[in-house]
């Protein structure tokens, strides 16, 4: 999301406008910080994370750390801001993430479905 904004100008006082852009996945994150959230959900179209993704070798990572997430590469427009968000979220909190598909959102709940982000490996 694009808007135009006000903030002060340097030493004047006056306001300017100037572009931002809000990610909806690390604002998410930040409101799921903040409520003191047991358990990050991120709903997807997909049923997890994947190495590899559109590619023979495609793999979907089950439960992982911040750590080894840091390891791959991510669309960035794609899965790269919801992985960022989990692992944040997982870092500050040491609490859980997921990533995972609308349809399987109760495995994801129960840690069977979807991808799983955790400061406590397996």
């Amino acid at each position: 999301m694009r808007r135009d904004i006000a903030c002060p100008a340097h030493g004047t006082g006056a306001l300017t406008g100037v572009e931002a852009v809000i990610d909806k996945d690390l604002a998410a994150e930040l409101l799921a910080e903040d409520v003191a959230a047991d358990l990050f959900i991120m709903a997807t179209d997909v049923d997890g994370v994947y190495t590899g993704w559109g590619t023979p070798a495609q793999q979907r990572l089950g439960r992982v750390t911040p750590g080894q997430l840091a390891g791959y590469q991510f669309a960035a427009g794609s899965m790269a801001p919801k992985v960022e968000a989990a692992a944040r979220f997982s870092t500050k909190t040491g609490r859980t993430a997921a990533i995972g598909s609308l349809d399987d959102i109760t495995g994801i709940i129960n840690g069977t479905a979807g991808t799983t982000i955790t400061t406590h490996p397996a």
